[in-house]
């Protein structure tokens, strides 16, 4: 059986999708990214101490590498949320089933665990609990913080792979919009 649509096409046909998606986005969904993004940006940030704190301590200096990670994060994941909010009033959906189990959002559980692996990447490798329980204070800064940039890329990964599937699937199975009369 072969394909409707050849393999080459079809991440030419994502990226159409994504940009389609874009630009049809509302000022309500923009404003939204935009606060999400800066809401999650001081959520990674604060505890981090990428923003400077007197709540939180870092031992070990922030990485130039860290700021770019923790503000593409922030955008993305400000985006993905967006994706979550309605451009317009949708039309009422039928009642759910009470037996039938809700689907399971993946792209949500992507984005997870793409916030989680971000702030395990741009953290203090000493000041993570977990790292310094299972490792030690040397096996921390020997083997955990080499691997952050690491962590990074795939949190990177991770959140753009969710928003771009947000995204294309925006276009390619809209949801109906209540028509007003």
């Amino acid at each position: 059986m072969t394909p409707l649509v050849p393999a080459v096409t079809e991440p030419r046909r994502t990226l159409d999708a994504v940009r389609t998606a874009l630009r049809s986005w509302t000022r309500r969904q923009v404003v939204a990214a935009a606060l999400f993004s800066v809401a999650f940006a001081v959520l990674i940030g604060v505890p981090t101490v990428l923003i400077p704190n007197p709540v939180f301590g870092r031992e070990i200096p922030v990485v130039a590498w860290n700021y770019p990670v923790w503000i593409a994060t922030s955008v993305l994941a400000g985006m993905l949320a967006a994706t979550y909010v309605r451009a317009r009033q949708a039309a009422p959906a039928e009642p759910a089933d009470a037996d039938a189990e809700a689907p399971v959002d993946a792209p949500s559980r992507l984005a997870v665990a793409g916030g989680v692996l971000a702030w395990f990447a741009v953290g203090c490798p000493v000041c993570n609990k977990i790292a310094l329980l299972a490792l030690g204070y040397s096996g921390a800064l020997t083997w955990f913080a080499p691997m952050q940039p690491y962590l990074a890329a795939v949190a990177l990964l991770m959140t753009a792979g969710a928003l771009v599937f947000r995204l294309r699937g925006q276009v390619f199975c809209p949801t109906p919009v209540a028509r007003r009369a």
